[in-house]
């Protein structure tokens, strides 16, 4: 047993072996020679002043990721993958880098998605936005929900989509539909056209999905785009809704918020999005903790892109609820090779 005298001792040692290491720049064989110990000795010393707190390394690039909470999320909700990126105090900053880290994302998959499924929202343009020109060849990008503005302002969605197949030098398949429609009928009449119905039977063989969800209140693009009213955000809100996927209202539980609503819903299913090899989820931000966390509990990604604010409130969240089990299956994703907006 090691004497509280030698630990004390130690510990000393550790300290000034990174003191000379970090501080001094001095090689492992010159504080050895210093120290009147063994290289290898200061290699355990300076293991140690890791392990045990003496030194903190903090990579402050705003592209740098966290790495511990990237391997937590993945264990926890039997994730593929995760990106976490330090989170600025600026919201607008915030989105800026989850969208740069999506972009990031995106260049470095392996194999690359030959038909990439977009959704649209602020957080997707930002994405388009951020991907560099040439980030790929050849990818072709198809949208996976509806998208046609019904308000007077402009749409991103199908310039969305537009820009991220250009600077991959591929082509974009729209949607040529609303997301929401007024009526039932309407919603079959259209599902059933040639055109459109090919388009969403396109999506369903995409090798990869991008999306991001939005929040459950008068900022949904869905409002902006004249889908919704205020009153129906409030009637949804009543209904459990804690924000909507591809354009799919739903509660913290996973499940459809409004199902007649859902039913005039134009795109892929949740179903569809939850069987999906691979379906990249970005978002951040403080007001999508709800529906972020109703996301991957429920198996409706298999990646996640984010910033440590909201990893840290998933995982605070998901360590509060002791001795549940995962709601998803922790080996769904991990038989796949690993790869490299409505928001």
């Amino acid at each position: 047993m090691v004497s509280t005298e030698s630990a004390a001792a130690n510990e000393l040692l550790a300290v000034r072996a990174a003191e000379l290491y970090y501080e001094e720049h001095k090689t492992q064989d010159e504080i050895g020679a210093i120290l009147r110990v063994t290289r290898w000795k200061v290699g355990r010393l300076l293991a140690q002043a890791r392990e045990r707190g003496i030194i903190r390394i903090e990579i402050v690039h705003p592209r740098a990721r966290r790495l511990a909470l990237e391997r937590d999320l993945c264990s926890r909700f039997g994730l593929r993958d995760a990106i976490v990126v330090p989170a600025p105090l600026d919201e607008v900053e915030l989105q800026a880098r989850v969208a740069e880290a999506a972009a990031d994302y995106l260049v470095s998959m392996r194999p690359v998605p030959r038909l990439l499924g977009v959704s649209w929202g602020r957080t997707l343009h930002q994405v388009a936005e951020a991907l560099p020109v040439g980030w790929s060849t050849g990818v072709n990008v198809v949208q996976i929900n509806g998208g046609v503005s019904l308000s007077k302002r402009p749409g991103t969605a199908a310039s969305t989509a537009v820009m991220i197949a250009q600077k991959a030098g591929g082509q974009a398949t729209l949607l040529p539909s609303p997301a929401i429609l007024e009526r039932l009928e309407t919603k079959k009449a259209i599902e059933g056209d040639r055109t459109v119905g090919g388009v969403v039977q396109m999506a369903r063989g995409a090798a990869a999905y991008l999306f991001s969800a939005g929040v459950a209140d008068t900022t949904s693009v869905h409002v902006d785009s004249g889908y919704l009213t205020a009153d129906d955000i409030v009637a949804l809100v009543a209904r459990g809704a804690v924000g909507d996927v591809i354009g799919r209202y739903i509660t913290a539980d996973g499940t459809i918020a409004d199902p007649e609503l859902d039913a005039r819903t134009l795109g892929l299913s949740l179903e569809e999005l939850r069987s999906a090899a691979t379906s990249i989820l970005v978002i951040g931000g403080e007001a999508k903790h709800p529906i972020a966390r109703a996301i991957v509990t429920h198996g409706l990604c298999s990646v996640i892109v984010t910033e440590e604010h909201t990893a840290r409130a998933l995982l605070d969240e998901a360590d509060g609820d002791a001795g549940a089990a995962p709601a998803t299956d922790p080996d769904r994703h991990h038989d796949i090779p690993a790869g490299g907006p409505p928001s």
